[in-house]
Parts: C-alpha cells; structure tokens; sequence
C-alpha cells in the first residue's frame, strides 16, 4: 500500500491525481490540502477519508472543522498545515499539485523528510531549481515529474546513459491561437483562450498554454529535472500532442513517448515508478491517427517563450520575475482587467525593470514575488 499525500488536491491535476487513487486499491490518500474550494475539500475528505486536510484561510479552516466534526480528520490552516503535511511520517510520496510559489515551502520541507516528490508545481523548479535539486540530491529522494513534457523525457531517458544525452525536444500543442498574428490577437477573449484544443487543464495553464508561457516555464523546468543547458533544449510545435517529448541521443537515435492526451498517464507513472499498471479510457490508434506533424514555434508573434528563454539564460532572480508577472497578468486577464497581449507586456516590462539578484535564497525568491506584484499593481 503506497501512502500519498497531496497538497492541491481540488485543482485539475490534483482531482485527476484523487482519479488515479479510485482506480487503484493499493493506494491510499492520506493527506489533502485546497486552497479556497472547502466544498470540493469536505466531499474529498469524506470519500477518502485522509488523516489531515488543510485549506489555506482560518476562516475557512473553522467552517470546515464544523463540516467534518464526524469524521476523524484534523484540519489544517495556511503554509503551517501545508508543512505539517509535507512532513508527516504517514506518507510516502507527496503530489505537489498547488499552483504558485507557495509550493517551494512544502516541497522543501518534504525532500528534507525524506519524501519522493510527485512534482506538478512547475514554480519551485521554475524559481528555485538552484536549491531543490542538490537538496533532492543531498536527501536521497527522487523527484518524479508529473507534467506529461518532463514525464515524457523521463521515460524516454530510462536505462539510458545520461552523458550520451544530445538534446530534449519538448513538443508543444501551440495552443488555440497557432498561426495568428499579433494583430488576430489584440481582441481575443478569455472564452477564446480557454478552449484548449487537444487538452483539459486549469483556467491558469490553459492561458499559459495559449501565450506559449507555458512552453518557457517547462524549458526552465527541464534544465533543472534533467542538468541540460539551454542550449540542448529544443521546443517544437506539434498539434496532435500524440508525442508529449523527445529525446535525442549522440548517435542521432531519437526516442519519443506517444499517447493520448490524459494527465492521468504522467500522474499515475510518477505514483508507481518504476512499475507500470493497467490505465482505463482511450489508448492510441495509429490507424485513426494518420498523419502527425510538426513546426518551429512562433516567438515573434507568442513572445511568452521568447521571454521565458531570456529570463532562464539569465538565471538568478529573472524566472521568478518572468513567473510572478505571468501569474498576476493571467489573473488580470481572467477577471477581464487587461487584454490578452498586455499579459507578455506586463511580463517583460517586469523583467526590464527588476534589481538582479544572482543567487536567490527562498526569501530572496518570495520577496521578489512580492515586488513584482506591487510594481505591477502601481503600474497598470
């Protein structure tokens, strides 16, 4: 019996992860942790019946605890229970499913635990990758991606020799606006860019995956999960999302992982790594597939990736301005405040105007947060 605990677990890949449980006997949730959504949180709690569950506000927190006095549960309040969490003896695996650089705490806190992390917060490599990794290292734990790009490259890279590594090919869908100039879209609306046309993700991702910030993020992402310079990290669009990465050898061999576009895949992998099981729902079929295709990305007219990349050469304190700006542009964007360009606007203008620091510590990292999100607010 596997014990995990999940923190984000009323998000889109922590409901996906609560899928892979149900289908599965031999796992068992232990811990879950919400942020605002108490009503998905208690219906969670009382299905699988976890020992702690943490939402993020005391008033919350009260209003739960009243919900639940029939269950044997403890809730948990704000980064605190988050950390209770990550820590607990009870659990095997943590699922880092939360949004935002709240989760580099937890994760922290966890590897020093001696808990494998299940990583689908892209933000703690993204910001922190510099002290994650070595500290994963140092503690003997192992992070085990979970967004289907790093999980993709992680298979392809099993039994293989990591010095005979040329380059990684991360495949991208190019979103709902593939092939649309910066004129198409000055007038694109939320409801545009929410439809998503081979995947179903959060409303944050979705966006991100529309702007191509998305793509950058997992660039960043990838050069930390797997020690590669930016140099061998290849992006190429392929609007099937049949092939979720590649990986190229010395010898030129290239190895892909294909499948049908199901976060369940990548979720459940991580959970069992090694070992494989028995996946329900719709498997691959060539015959029907046809034809698969692929491009360069367009950075001119998505300049999300361009900006990513120049924030990752870059380094120090850059990506968690690049990601800050992002996170609160998206969220603008979302409650109808700005346009949708004014998203890579807001980012680079964030990056221009920021006092580099070249090696940032955990509070250095949510200090810079902080005044992203105060500059941003003065300004627009």
């Amino acid at each position: 019996m596997k014990k995990i605990a999940i923190i984000g677990s009323t998000g889109s890949i922590g409901t996906q992860t609560l899928e892979v449980v149900r289908a599965n006997k031999d796992l068992k949730v232990v811990a879950l942790a919400a942020g605002n959504n108490g009503e998905l949180l208690e219906k969670q709690v009382r299905e699988f019946q976890p020992k702690y569950a943490c939402i993020s506000s005391e008033e919350k927190a009260k209003d739960l605890k009243v919900k639940l006095a029939d269950m044997q549960v403890t809730v948990l309040t704000g980064m605190e229970g988050l950390l209770t969490i990550a820590q607990m003896d009870e659990s095997d695996i943590l699922v880092t499913a939360i949004m935002g650089m709240v989760g580099i705490r937890p994760t922290i806190a966890a590897i020093q635990a001696g808990k494998d992390i299940a990583l689908a917060n892209k933000e703690t490599l993204v910001t922190a990758g510099h002290i994650i990794m070595p500290m994963a290292k140092k503690y003997g734990v192992q992070i085990l991606p979970v967004d289907s790009e790093h999980s993709a490259i992680f298979q392809c890279l099993h039994g293989e020799k990591r010095e005979q590594l040329s380059k990684l090919i991360i495949t991208a869908s190019g979103g709902p606006f593939r092939g649309k100039t910066r004129q198409e879209l000055m007038n694109i609306q939320v409801e545009d860019a929410l439809k998503h046309p081979n995947w179903v993700m959060g409303r944050k991702i979705t966006i991100d995956s529309s702007t191509l910030v998305n793509k950058g993020l997992e660039v960043m992402e990838a050069k930390w999960l797997f020690d590669v310079e930016l140099d061998n990290i290849q992006v190429v669009v392929h609007p099937q999302s049949v092939i979720h990465s590649m990986v190229e050898f010395q010898d030129g061999a290239v190895i892909a992982q294909l499948g049908t576009p199901d976060m369940k895949l990548p979720i459940q992998y991580a959970l069992y790594y090694p070992d494989r099981k028995f996946l329900a729902g719709e498997h691959l079929d060539f015959a029907k597939l046809g034809t698969m295709t692929f491009e360069k990305p367009d950075m001119e007219n998505f300049k999300g990736l361009s900006l990513a990349l120049q924030a990752a050469r870059k380094g120090g304190s850059l990506p968690t301005v690049f990601n800050a700006a992002n996170e609160l542009a998206v969220a603008k964007f979302l409650d109808h405040k700005i346009k949708y360009l004014e998203i890579t606007d807001m980012i680079e203008e964030s990056m221009n105007s920021h006092k580099f620091i070249e090696n940032p510590t955990v509070d250095d990292i949510l200090e810079v947060e902080q005044s992203v999100y105060e500059m941003i607010e003065s300004r627009w």
